[in-house]
């Protein structure tokens, strides 16, 4: 399943502005609770802000049934994790082109361009230029694919050899990438036929540790 979701990335740019302002409009929130440089906000303003959006996702097939409450609410609760702020940082360039060995949004993206990018523009993770790099770093965790969680890299045989295309994981089996030649950034589902045989590895950064960073504008 490929989602093409330019609609998707102005309401995640709307939808940080709005839990910023969210925050802003709670004073009586518990600040040492939160994790640094993460959105904030109260209950009711989180379950306001992110049914709209809870909706829209499941309409598109990006998360399964929105039937399932402990779904729902798992995402209710993320907003306020670096991972999940990392996530939505990704979705705002939904739509960029690949362009080998391009870094931002102006020169388009490769794969390990895109993920370096995301990393060090949402949290201040510096990670390595290639995809192989990004994998056998150090200081990444190595995850298994069922402990995956939205903001791990997952990685992928796509040229004969191991770890050579990654993308970022956003949860419900779906990630996002620059894929190819004549591709965007798009979110596809790992369990696709072609993305199950290829997987090779996820890995995770210690994000409590990473520099937080403001939101990229568009």
């Amino acid at each position: 399943m490929i989602l093409h979701a330019r609609p998707v990335r102005r309401l995640a740019a709307a939808w940080l502005l709005a839990a910023s302002l969210g925050a802003q409009a709670a004073p009586e929130a518990d600040a040492s609770a939160a994790t640094p440089g993460a959105l904030s906000a109260t209950p009711s303003a989180t379950s306001a802000l992110t049914d709209p959006i809870m909706n829209l996702l499941g309409e598109r097939g990006l998360l399964r049934p929105l039937g399932s409450a402990a779904l729902v609410e798992s995402m209710r609760n993320s907003v306020r994790d670096t991972a999940s702020d990392l996530v939505m940082q990704a979705m705002n360039f939904l739509g960029v082109p690949y362009k080998r060995g391009g870094n931002s949004e102006e020169t388009g993206f490769d794969c390990s361009g895109f993920t370096r990018h995301i990393f060090e523009h949402s949290i201040g993770l510096v990670l390595p230029r290639r995809a192989d790099e990004q994998a056998t770093t150090a200081g990444l965790l190595n995850i298994r694919r069922a402990e995956l969680k939205p903001g791990d890299l997952v990685f992928f045989n796509t040229m004969k050899r191991t770890f050579s295309h990654v993308g970022i994981y956003v949860g419900d089996d779906k990630f996002i990438h620059s894929p190819r030649a004549g591709g965007e950034v798009r979110i596809e589902d790992m369990r696709s036929s072609y993305w199950e045989r290829r997987f090779t590895g996820a890995r995770r950064a210690d994000l409590s540790a990473a520099t937080p960073q403001l939101p990229t504008t568009r």
